[in-house]
């Protein structure tokens, strides 16, 4: 087209590029890999499960960074929080490692993990483009699964009452939130929710747990954190087109 202006050629204006499904999909599937890995040495007690747990994290938030490289316009303030909540995680994972200055890891891990809840819990209530609307009725069943673990929990958990209390109230406000945003986020924090229940059991309640529940436990991990991220970066993609 001319442009009489400048007596030349206009170029044309060219829609903003988007990710496809493909595109989206891909870069989670390193994660996938090694998550299927971890979980086989974790439930055959393979002493590699250790070292595969400090790789799932930094292998989501390179699937998270490279699945939005094409998203335009990217959301930065999104995906900020995402990747916030997947570094604390990280550090929850590996609380005894990162913190062995303490001879207990459950506190900092339940610090570690609170806090990535809190990002969170934050993404999905202001990220613009998640939410689908308000809380669906059978999100009530979380507040009943509270008060549950509270009941059953409580009389195990001694001077770390307290802390268990406000971590469980994070990690259901997740969940809650999660189901707002519908499908893959919300099955992700179902997910996440049933990671750390069995997890919790584990810890205060060791006696009554069999050994396999250690695998279930990353199993239902690894599942809810790559549904949140690889929901949260389908659902940014969409909202930009």
């Amino acid at each position: 087209m001319t442009d009489p202006s400048r007596g030349g050629l206009k170029s044309p204006e060219l829609p903003e590029a988007t990710a496809g499904p493909t595109q989206l999909l891909l870069p989670f599937v390193p994660y996938a890999a090694i998550s299927i890995v971890h979980v086989a040495f974790v439930f055959i007690g393979n002493p590699l499960a250790g070292p595969t747990k400090l790789l799932l994290m930094p292998l989501l938030a390179v699937a998270i960074l490279w699945a939005s490289a094409g998203v335009r316009p990217w959301p930065g303030k999104a995906l900020s929080l995402l990747l916030l909540g997947v570094l604390f995680s990280w550090l929850g994972d590996g609380s005894s490692a990162f913190f062995p200055m303490f001879a207990d890891e459950v506190p900092m891990m339940l610090a570690c993990f609170g806090i990535a809840h809190v990002f969170y819990v934050l993404l999905m209530w202001r990220g613009r483009g998640l939410a689908r609307g308000g809380f669906p009725k059978w999100a009530l069943g979380y507040v009943a699964a509270y008060a549950l673990l509270v009941s059953l929990l409580v009389p195990h958990t001694g001077d770390l009452t307290v802390p268990v209390l406000f971590y469980g109230a994070l990690l259901v406000a997740t969940a809650a939130f999660a189901a707002r945003c519908g499908g893959l986020i919300a099955w992700g924090g179902f997910w996440f929710l049933a990671s750390d229940a069995i997890l919790s059991f584990r810890i205060f309640t060791p006696d009554a747990m069999p050994d396999w529940t250690s695998g279930a436990v990353m199993l239902t991990y690894t599942l809810g954190q790559g549904l949140i991220a690889y929901g949260v970066v389908r659902a940014l993609a969409t909202r930009a087109n």
